[in-house]
């Protein structure tokens, strides 16, 4: 009687994709961002309950989530499509080409004024509850208006200023009034300066320590420069 030998599975095919697939989901990097994204939203204790629902959203399509200026982001192919953002009055999504979107609830606000060509922004408050219709109908446009390749195309090198700053300037007439009276490389420098700093800490103290400076109309690097 002759006993038949069961060949080892291949993995080749479906199995395989599937194997890959199974693979990226525990990769340790992705595992790192997921807990970053974590730790973001158990520290704003009082938008944890919009953050968590927000992410739940995000986290429902198909974009990668990862971490920029310290808070998360959620990208397409190497572009940030949509991020998260927690402030002392409002928590927010950041739609990086938000200028694109239909908006036909009117919820969508530019805080930066003659500053932000594509950045809208979707508060929420104490007040506002989190529609994840709405929402993921917004998020949804965006990708969308990714995938089509609609962009502002600035006319010259242009740095977003980080949150931090676009916080403190939507909230301090006078400053932002100064900020925008420097010169387009000024602002650079400021918001560069700003975005490279990696801990919320060292960003919060950047910045208290330019409000200075921008008031009295000097750039980041005027005393090294010639007179």
């Amino acid at each position: 009687m002759k006993t038949s030998v069961k060949k080892p599975v291949s993995l080749k095919g479906p199995l395989q994709k599937q194997s890959k697939i199974q693979s990226a989901k525990t990769h340790p990097e992705s595992s790192r961002v997921s807990g970053d994204v974590d730790a973001y939203i158990k520290k704003h204790v009082q938008w944890q309950e919009q953050l968590t629902a927000l992410h739940q959203i995000l986290s429902g399509t198909e974009l990668q989530q990862t971490i920029k200026w310290g808070a998360p982001s959620f990208i397409l192919a190497e572009k940030i499509v949509v991020s998260m953002h927690a402030f002392k009055q409002h928590c927010a999504l950041w739609f990086h080409q938000g200028v694109f979107l239909a908006d036909k609830k009117q919820l969508l606000v530019n805080a930066g004024e003659g500053r932000t060509r594509g950045l809208r922004q979707l508060r929420f408050d104490q007040t506002t509850s989190v529609d994840s219709k709405v929402i993921k109908a917004y998020v949804v446009e965006a990708i969308r208006n990714e995938k089509a390749g609609k962009k502002i195309v600035p006319k010259r090198k242009q740095t977003s200023p980080p949150p931090e700053l676009e916080e403190q300037l939507d909230s301090d007439h006078l400053l932002q009034k100064a900020f925008a009276e420097l010169s387009p490389g000024k602002q650079r420098e400021y918001a560069e300066y700003i975005g490279a700093a990696k801990q919320a800490q060292t960003r919060c103290s950047r910045l208290q320590k330019i409000m200075p400076m921008i008031r009295a109309g000097v750039g980041l690097h005027d005393k090294y420069r010639k007179v």
